[in-house]
């Protein structure tokens, strides 16, 4: 597996706003907006492109089309507000959710919604959450996903944690990470230190 940490100065200035405590929800989800965008630019450098020819005012161009269809995969609650970003870049992408949340006493991830249809109707996906944390719900939906028979899968998000990194490491080697930058740890709640808090609560002003 391999972990993409981004070195961009503007996805470094943008992550330093987010972190902070005294930013409001409806600045909270325009930077995650944009970081969710300028992380997908970097992600989508090796989609598969075929040759086209496009008629400008003056003469024929050469030209490329992405050849692969792309889904993107938000999982529930706090991976909604990167989708939007996304589809700026690729506004004919899928978008599928999966619900998927952490018991607070296991810390582990609990599937709740799922509304794939039976075959798969893409043949990349970007699993979009702002954090990875424990890892659980990373993983879960990575199976998922690979049941369902997507066989190019990638992880964007914003904030890591080594454990959940590692997690992800060991269960999906072949599914690259990329984010924003990689923190401390995780504490005895499961939550990223420093980290950003809890980015759903943050979103949709619910903390």
């Amino acid at each position: 597996m391999t972990v993409h940490i981004s070195n961009h100065p503007l996805v470094q200035h943008k992550v330093g706003i987010l972190r902070c405590v005294d930013t409001e929800p409806k600045k909270f989800r325009q930077l995650i907006r944009e970081l969710a965008a300028l992380l997908t630019y970097e992600a989508t450098t090796d989609l598969l492109t075929a040759p086209v020819e496009v008629q400008t005012p003056l003469a024929v161009a050469h030209a490329h089309e992405l050849k692969e269809k792309i889904g993107l995969v938000p999982i529930l609650r706090a991976g909604l507000g990167m989708v939007e970003g996304v589809w700026e870049l690729m506004p004919s992408s899928e978008v599928w959710h999966i619900g998927v949340y952490r018991d607070e006493k296991t810390l582990k991830p609990v599937q709740y919604y799922n509304k794939l249809p039976v075959d798969p109707t893409v043949q990349v996906c970007l699993i979009l959450d702002p954090m990875l944390a424990t890892g659980g719900s990373a993983v879960a939906t990575t199976e998922i996903l690979k049941n369902w028979g997507v066989k190019k899968i990638k992880f964007v998000g914003l904030i890591g944690a080594p454990e959940g990194i590692a997690l992800m490491e060991r269960t999906h080697p072949d599914v690259p990470i990329y984010l924003a930058q990689v923190d401390d740890c995780l504490n005895d709640k499961g939550y990223i230190v420093p980290g950003l808090g809890d980015a759903g609560d943050r979103q949709f002003g619910t903390g």
